[in-house]
C-alpha cells in the first residue's frame, strides 16, 4: 500500500465518490484506509459508569484501491511511483507531476 497516515486522498468509487479528506489510520493488513468525515456509519454506544448510552456517528474503513492520493500541483488524484533521492533514500513521487509525496 503506497498510502501514509495524513496523506490527502480523494474517494474515486462508492458512495462517498469525488470527496476528498485526509487519512487517520491505515490497516495494512486488510489494505483499508480510515479517510476523515468519509464513509460514516452510526455505532450503537452501550451505557457505562460515567456515560449514557448513545448513537454516535464514526469513520469506518474503506479499501485503498478506492482512494487517490492528491497531487500536491494539481490538487487532483494521481497515482504514485517511487524514486530515489540525491542521498539515496527511497521517496514517494506523483505521477502526473512528479511531486515529491513525502
Amino acid at each position: 500500500m503506497n498510502l501514509k497516515t495524513g496523506d490527502k486522498v480523494v474517494v474515486i468509487a462508492g458512495k462517498d465518490k469525488g470527496k476528498q479528506g485526509k487519512i487517520i489510520k491505515t490497516l495494512r493488513a486488510e489494505n483499508k484506509v480510515v479517510v476523515e468525515g468519509i464513509n460514516m456509519v452510526k455505532k450503537h454506544v452501550k451505557p457505562n459508569g460515567q456515560s449514557a448510552g448513545s448513537i454516535v456517528d464514526m469513520e469506518a474503513p474503506i479499501h485503498a484501491s478506492n482512494v487517490m492520493i492528491i497531487d500536491p500541483k494539481t490538487n487532483k488524484g494521481t497515482r504514485v511511483g517511487h524514486s530515489t533521492d540525491k542521498k539515496g533514500k527511497k521517496i514517494r513521487i506523483a505521477r502526473k507531476s512528479n511531486e515529491n509525496l513525502d
